[in-house]
């Protein structure tokens, strides 16, 4: 501790006791004292800085928070928020992951946002945590089209909706398939007007809640009828590691130029690049490829992930290097 002197020493002290111990304000002190507030504040400054008053902070997250770092300064992403869901099964994880961004959606929200919103059971999770949260002219927007009869429930459109209805604000629906037959089919589609003015809405999101899909038989794409196994597994041996919207992105994060990309009917990941705030939720062994590779490209702005998750994709990353 510094060396102040005895009487000034005895001042700090008190200062000190009588704000952080007897909860008066400055004000309030420098009433009793007969100094200025100022006077009291620089004395509060003084006393830390002389090691008179020590802060400690108790943190139940601090592993969770080393992990947070780690990911942030290695992909150079804004914000991670990872959780330690102990033995918890994927259910209990999906759950918990949600209330977490349930969470930080409530504290990013702001009058007059549009949120886009994908197809995904983390997402429809998202949609059953959160609570309301008043807002004025909240817009929830579809970031895809529905993904077959199959998962209708975590469908994009099924997403918004669910997240609309939760704040009493209004949601958009896009009324056409996620993927069709060819690239004039979709070229038909997209000029409906309807449907037009529904991705235009999607481009302007100012918030966009998404997930990080696989590439395996086990991807939503696949499991919702869309995309056969055979055509996954072209794209799989075209380098692509996970599905990000309506693109795929190879382990260095990369787009994979895929011919398919034009069938599809939403935003692709260049076009969800320019949205300021991308909250991507996703965890599971078998997508540690496919976060690392969202990461590696710096396609989401933040990331809600478990710890077990956290690990793995560190790991990966070390054991899977690629060039600049």
């Amino acid at each position: 501790m510094t060396d102040l002197g005895e009487e000034r020493t005895r001042l700090l002290v008190k200062v000190s006791n009588l704000y952080y111990n007897d909860g008066l304000n400055q004000q309030e002190i420098a009433t009793r004292l007969g100094v200025s507030r100022p006077q009291v504040s620089r004395m509060l400054s003084m006393a830390k800085a002389a090691g008179i008053v020590q802060i400690t902070i108790k943190n139940p997250y601090s592993e969770e928070q080393q992990y947070e770092r780690a990911i942030a300064e290695t992909f150079g992403i804004h914000d991670v928020s990872v959780l330690n869901v102990p033995d918890g099964d994927a259910k209990t994880i999906e759950t918990q992951l949600a209330r977490a961004g349930s969470a930080l959606l409530e504290s990013a929200l702001k009058d007059h946002d549009v949120v886009g919103v994908m197809a995904g059971r983390s997402i429809a999770s998202i949609g059953v945590e959160i609570g309301y949260v008043q807002r004025k002219g909240l817009q929830f927007v579809p970031l895809v089209g529905g993904w077959g009869s199959a998962g209708a429930p975590w469908h994009a459109n099924s997403n918004a909706r669910a997240l609309g209805e939760k704040m009493k604000s209004s949601y958009r629906l896009l009324n056409a398939p996620a993927v069709v037959a060819s690239k004039e089919a979709r070229d038909v589609f997209a000029s409906e007007p309807e449907i037009a003015d529904v991705l235009r809405l999607a481009e302007k999101s100012s918030i966009a809640l998404v997930g990080i899909g696989q590439v395996s038989e086990r991807a939503t794409i696949v499991q919702s009828g869309y995309f056969g196994e055979g055509d996954i597994a072209r794209v799989r041996e075209m380098g692509a590691v996970a599905s990000f919207c309506t693109s795929f992105l190879d382990e260095r994060g990369k787009v994979v130029p895929y011919d398919g990309e034009e069938r599809m009917i939403g935003l692709t990941a260049e076009q969800l690049r320019r949205v300021p705030n991308v909250i991507a939720i996703a965890s599971g062994e078998e997508k540690v490829p496919a976060i690392c590779a969202t990461l590696r490209g710096r396609w989401v702005d933040v990331l809600i992930t478990d710890m077990e998750t956290a690990k793995q994709v560190l790991k990966w990353h070390g054991q899977h290097p690629v060039s600049p």
